[in-house]
């Protein structure tokens, strides 16, 4: 009797195991390797121009985009870059009289200082705005990720950022990440979310 029970159970896992897999082709409608998932979230990812202030990015979230940033790669893993997370109402409110940041909840402000990042011998690049940019896209597509909407922001004033939030002052700063949820019927995407150059227009085959 205990025989039996212990087949049919090994049997339903067989069944389960096999329903699983069965339906992985049918998930992978569009790209062939890996999930769908990942390419979902560059697809979705937009440009928030409005947020609504009162409602709040939880801390399991909140940790979990910070959590990205730090795993971002840098050249040499020099780890030069520093997050700087804007959620106080005092902090947000100095940090609106030089930019609205669209009343995200939260911002974070993404630097690092230049001495602290590699140097490209051949032509002496500094890596440091790159390391940014690539820890900015961590935290942008894992609060995508999350459910949040968010807004890089690129058209600020770096050294008016610096004298409201004295703490970035011994740092460059290269962008800033508002991150919350869209406020209804402002916070969709523009006409142009969904415009791309075709593959042909942007990829060169040598």
């Amino acid at each position: 009797m205990k025989k039996k029970l212990f087949s049919r159970i090994f049997d339903t896992d067989k069944i389960l195991h096999r329903a699983a897999f069965s339906d992985v082709d049918q998930k992978i409608t569009k790209y062939h390797f890996g999930s769908d998932a990942f390419m979902q979230i560059l697809e979705s990812r937009y440009s928030c121009h409005a947020f609504e202030p009162r409602y709040p990015v939880s801390d399991s979230k909140l940790n979990m985009i910070l959590e990205a940033g730090r795993l971002a790669p840098s050249a040499k893993n020099l780890q030069p870059t520093r997050i700087w997370v804007v959620r106080s109402e005092e902090a947000l409110s100095r940090l609106r009289t030089v930019h609205s940041c669209y009343d995200a909840p939260v911002v974070l402000i993404v630097g690092c200082r230049n001495e602290e990042a590699w140097v490209r011998e051949s032509d002496g690049i500094n890596a440091a705005k790159t390391d940014a940019a690539i820890a900015l896209t961590h935290l942008m597509l894992t609060a995508t990720d999350a459910g949040l909407a968010n807004m890089w922001i690129w058209d600020f004033d770096p050294s008016k950022v610096r004298e409201v939030l004295p703490e970035t002052r011994e740092h460059g700063i290269y962008g800033l990440l508002a991150i919350g949820h869209p406020k209804d019927g402002e916070g969709r995407p523009t006409d142009l979310h969904t415009v791309r150059k075709p593959l042909e227009e942007i990829v060169i085959n040598l």
